[in-house]
Order: C-alpha cells, then structure tokens, then sequence
C-alpha cells in the first residue's frame, strides 16, 4: 500500500537529532557573532559540496535561536550548542516547533518515493507561517534544504517572502550549487560558504553516527571516505556500494582493454540496484570532467571534453530508458579510454 512507504530521511541521524557539528568551528562562530549584535540578516544561504554538514549547520542555528531569542542572552554563549534536553531541542528533533518551517520535498505517498521538486504549494507553505505570529514570541524561522530542489515556480514562491521579511524572521538556505540559484534570491541573502571536510574530521563524524547508520567499517570506511572527498554524508552512500567498488577498480586500472571494461561494467548486470549504477556514473563523469579540465588547462585539446558529453549523455538515456546498464558503462569505458589515448 502506498501509506506503507516510509520517508528515508526519517532516521536518527537525521541533522535535526545531531548534538554536535565538526569542521565548522568558523562559520558557527560567524553565525553566534551576527546573533550577538542585534543585526542578525534576515536570509543566509549556506552553501559547499553535498553532505559536508549544511542541514546540520542550519538546524544547530535554528535550534540555538529558538532556544537563546535575544543577543543579550547569546553574549553568554561560547557556541551554538543545545543541550537535547532543553525544550527547544526537543521540539526541533520531533519536527513539532511552532515556530520552524523546513521547506523540502514532500514524499509522493501514490508512487512510494519523494517528490523530484519542492513544489510551488510547499515553497507558498512559507507565506502563511511567516503571516502568523511567533508561538513562543521569539524568531519564526524557515529551513529550506535544498535550494538545489526548487523549481522556477517554487523558487519564485520563496522570493516574494524572502523580499519582504517579517520582523524576526530567518532563512536558512542550504544550497549545494548556489550558481544555478536564481540570482534575485542570492542577491538578498548573506553566504556562508562550508568547505568540504579532511578524511580525519570526516571519520570522526562517521564513527560518531549510531552503528545502524554506517555500512562497513575499516577498509571500507576509509575507501568510501576518500571517494567522498570530504563529505560524511557522501561517503554513507558509498560505503558498502558496489558503484563505488567498481569505480574503485576503474581507478585502479586506468588504462582499460576490452576485457577490463566487461568486467567492471558487470557489476551492473542486475537491475535490483539501480543506486549503484548512479553512484557509478556520478563518480566517473566527475573524475572524467577533472581529467578534461587538467587536459584543457595543458592546452592538450578537448578529446575528454567531448567524451564527457558523449558518455553524460549515453549513460543517462540508458537511465531513461531503462536499457542495459552492464552494456551502457562498458561502452562508457570504452569510449574514455579512446579518449584518453587521443589526448
């Protein structure tokens, strides 16, 4: 039945649960320092790689400004903690604060997973909270994660409220590529920009989640960690992943015969996992665009480039139309390694 799906965001490591945030020590004391000088803006877009910390940034500030409203009581905090016994805290982990929006995409309860867009009714939702009065008298605050997700319609939604903000209201935008934002939408927010993490910091956030959360452990941990590139929340993905393992024998090989590319592309040859074959193709369309970007700078020609566009666009028809994932990254290896040898 479809009111049987469950929405997998729905875990406790979810950012509104977490305690703690590491790696960000200066864009948490960037945050506190606004808040203590009664200018706090009205709309920060936090931006940096997927699954570096952003949600749980947004939501570690929300939790702090329903908890401690006024900068006279914020001048005796040293950071933005919150004990997970305190009210706030409380009412924020259960998604149940008055006075806290989060604007996200919805689950699509018919076709049992979550919606592709936030759409134009859940971007509006925001109209209507920032009408009403604070619950608790304090700031009423919207979470939008992510501005990756908004479409024109919904974007544009946001923007009207975002243009002409109540008293003591906060946006806390997390944004992934702020570039394809709209640019009226930036232009009235201040950014916040997080870097990824180092594999030190980003296996301590790792080890930190509960048990049920991390897919592997040793080996497998520290190879999902460096294919993250800084991001716990990529690496969770990747850990145990067999895209992820076979972008690893990609990596491995480089140069690739017939007979290499067969047997990586096999990895694939079940339809079960289509994640796998996602993670797969985002890994190797991301190391391919590097290589280009290298290879163009070395004024080496656009061989790479042109393969990239090639294999973006064969790898994601093969999506589309669900044809032979198995077939579709042996001919992506393939026709890479005739690149690489044009180069």
């Amino acid at each position: 039945m479809a009111d049987d799906f469950k929405d997998p965001r729905e875990v406790p490591w979810h950012p509104r649960h977490a305690t703690g945030l590491l790696g960000h020590e200066a864009a948490e004391t960037h945050l506190l320092q606004a808040h203590r000088s009664g200018r706090l803006h009205h709309a920060w877009l936090i931006t940096g790689p997927r699954g570096i910390g952003k949600a749980t940034l947004a939501y570690r500030f929300a939790k702090f400004l329903l908890h401690v409203p006024t900068p006279e009581r914020a001048a005796a905090h040293t950071s933005l903690h919150v004990a997970a016994e305190a009210p706030a805290f409380r009412q924020v982990a259960a998604s149940s604060h008055p006075d806290l929006l989060v604007v996200e995409r919805a689950v699509d309860t018919r076709n049992k997973r979550l919606k592709t867009e936030i759409a134009v009714d859940d971007a509006r939702a925001a109209q209507g909270f920032f009408a009403r009065t604070s619950g608790a008298g304090g700031y009423r605050i919207a979470i939008v994660d992510s501005a990756d997700d908004l479409n024109s319609e919904s974007a544009n939604a946001l923007l009207k409220v975002i243009e002409e903000p109540p008293q003591k209201s906060v946006f806390l935008i997390v944004c992934h590529q702020p570039g394809r934002l709209l640019r009226t939408i930036r232009s009235r927010c201040l950014q916040l920009p997080l870097a990824a993490l180092d594999n030190e910091t980003a296996m301590r956030v790792l080890t930190g989640l509960p048990p049920e959360a991390v897919d592997g452990e040793g080996e497998a941990l520290r190879q999902a960690i460096s294919l993250s590139h800084g991001s716990p929340g990529r690496a969770l993905e990747l850990v145990g992943s067999k895209g992820a393992a076979a972008y690893a024998e990609f990596l491995r090989r480089q140069r690739l015969s017939p007979g290499a590319a067969v047997e990586i592309g096999s990895a694939f040859a079940g339809r079960e996992s289509p994640q796998d074959y996602f993670i797969f193709c985002e890994l190797l369309l991301g190391w391919i665009a590097a290589k280009a970007r290298a290879e163009a700078l070395a004024g080496r020609g656009d061989a790479l480039a042109v393969a990239h566009g090639d294999i973006n666009a064969s790898l994601r028809q093969t999506d589309a139309l669900n044809l032979d994932r198995r077939q579709a990254v042996t001919d992506a290896l393939m026709r890479l390694e005739a690149a690489l040898k044009a180069s």
